[in-house]
């Protein structure tokens, strides 16, 4: 009457090659008792402490597994833990350890404390703006510590999108990546209502882009019937379906996957929300996030979409294109700094997407993959210094982020000029800096498959370096204005994060070849 019992396959779990993200979670999880269980004085600190070691101790796992990889291959079934749902390869693990390496820079900007009062970051989010027990607040130095585990979620979320072999990993993971980050955005100390609406408006938005994507993974669930980016690869070459399913379930899905990484179209929301956030929080949306969020990119289309490569290269032909005409285009009509460096981020994201369009008799190419992972770390480290420095200049409302507050700046102070004027040249693409070097190798890639997109990409960069120009002769050539503003000396924190960003910014741009070489080693997707 009894049957023998089925054997129940196990699912594989890995757990050392999801230390890192463990690890982030694990930190996250203690930041979170920590505002339960410690006292507002010592807050602070401890979560600043514990933010740092846990990244600290997640990029150093990263470096292990790496390590491991690099020497001795694991076979297939071990690139794949927690039951084939994400993928441990080389690419992956250089985005890994590009966003924690980030993610700890723009902790030592939000950990900033000598600038303002307090903090950048508010010091109670529920208090009503403009009441009486805010402006009491705004003199005080507390501040809302739950910015640090409500980061460290964001940074989970960010290691897990862009190793995701599953759609329904890679949608939950864009969620525990986007919430922490909505509630962030609305966390300024000062122009609170500016910041709110910032956060409003990116959650609405994020919402639809979400809506998207999940649409776009049932398309793709009824095509391949199947969400695993392997067996929607097998099934572009197998499956006897409409190819309408296929076709406009990628589309939808690269709608959400494009408005995280604010390409145009789909980057309405960048300039608020950039202007809007507190500052720290916008350079690490700006650094971490684009680089999650292209590493998720790069997982789908090289993967899932490697054989159908002629059948989407128009899209990314025309998404690049937009991104780069219309962040070089608007960012000529901008007089606020942060809306200006929000444009160039939109400009640098079509940038970046020429490297995608890299590709050999009808495929793609690992010089493509290599030269994309080595700009969104220039970029990154550079982005995260620039709005770093808008932190120290500052006038009786907090920073001095209109253009012409910034007029005569180097007379004031020579060495904000020189730091600034470093960094936006990198932007601009001017050699000797990590951005030539950047642009240099995504163009390279991609010339002879993406001859005339390169070319644009060429006349929009030179349009670029107009605004960024612009700010340079503002601080160098025009006189101060009246009100001038002043210039705070940062904390520690603070400089460490400014150091790091121009010593990196200047170094590979001098001697780029050790991380061109490791990303050209890391240019390996697990198909």
């Amino acid at each position: 009457m009894f049957g023998v019992a089925p054997t129940i396959t196990t699912p594989h779990v890995d757990y050392v090659a999801m230390l890192p993200i463990l690890i982030v979670l694990g930190a996250a999880i203690l930041g979170v008792l920590v505002e339960a269980a410690v006292p507002r004085e010592s807050r602070f600190t401890v979560q600043v402490g514990l933010t740092l070691v846990g990244l600290i101790a997640a990029g150093i796992s990263v470096g292990v597994i790496s390590d491991k990889t690099l020497t001795t291959p694991s076979p297939r079934g071990s690139d794949f833990p927690f039951a084939g749902s994400l993928a441990i390869d080389k690419a992956g693990l250089f985005i890994q350890g590009t966003i924690i390496v980030l993610a700890v820079v723009a902790t030592l900007l939000v950990a900033e404390r000598s600038v303002d009062i307090g903090s950048p970051i508010v010091a109670s989010s529920a208090v009503v703006v403009g009441s009486q027990e805010d402006r009491r607040l705004l003199r005080s130095d507390r501040v809302q510590t739950e910015i640090f585990p409500l980061l460290l979620f964001a940074v989970s979320g960010m290691l897990i999108f862009p190793i995701a072999n599953n759609l329904l990993v890679m949608f939950v993971a864009l969620e525990v990546l986007s919430l922490p980050l909505y509630l962030m955005a609305g966390m300024a100390r000062r122009r609170r209502l500016l910041s709110q609406e910032a956060a409003v408006k990116y959650f609405l938005l994020g919402a639809f882009a979400s809506a998207f994507f999940l649409y776009g993974l049932a398309l793709l669930y009824g095509y391949a019937g199947n969400v695993d980016l392997e067996a929607i690869r097998v099934a572009t070459s197998t499956s006897n379906k409409s190819d309408v399913l296929l076709y406009v379930g990628l589309a939808l899905l690269l709608v959400g996957l494009l408005f995280k990484a604010g390409i145009a179209p789909f980057h309405s929301w960048t300039p608020d929300v950039y202007q809007g956030s507190p500052t720290p929080v916008t350079a690490f949306m700006a650094a971490c996030t684009k680089v999650a969020a292209f590493g998720a990119i790069m997982r789908v289309l090289y993967t899932s979409f490697s054989t159908t490569v002629n059948d989407w290269r128009p899209i990314i032909w025309a998404v690049a294109i937009a991104s780069m005409v219309v962040g070089a285009l608007f960012g000529l009509t901008q007089t606020d700094i942060k809306r200006i460096l929000a444009y160039s981020a939109i400009a640098h994201a079509g940038f970046i997407l020429v490297g995608f369009l890299a590709s050999r008799n009808g495929r793609l190419t690992s010089d493509g993959v290599s030269s994309v992972l080595f700009y969104l770390l220039t970029y990154g480290f550079t982005t995260l210094a620039a709005f770093g420095l808008l932190m120290v200049v500052r006038d009786a409302d907090g920073e001095a982020t209109h253009l012409s507050q910034w007029s005569g700046l180097a007379k004031k102070s020579p060495g904000v000029a020189a730091v600034m004027t470093v960094l936006l040249l990198s932007m601009a693409g001017i050699p000797l800096t990590s951005g030539f070097i950047g642009k240099f190798v995504v163009f390279r890639a991609a010339f002879h498959s993406a001859g005339p997109v390169v070319v644009i990409a060429f006349i929009c960069s030179a349009i670029t370096a107009f605004f960024y120009l612009r700010i340079i002769v503002l601080m160098y050539f025009a006189e101060p204005p009246e009100n001038a503003p002043t210039i705070a000396i940062p904390g520690m924190t603070t400089l460490m994060a400014l150091t790091s960003g121009v010593v990196v910014t200047i170094f590979l741009g001098v001697y780029p070849q050790p991380i061109i070489d490791l990303a050209t080693k890391a240019a390996h997707l697990t198909a």
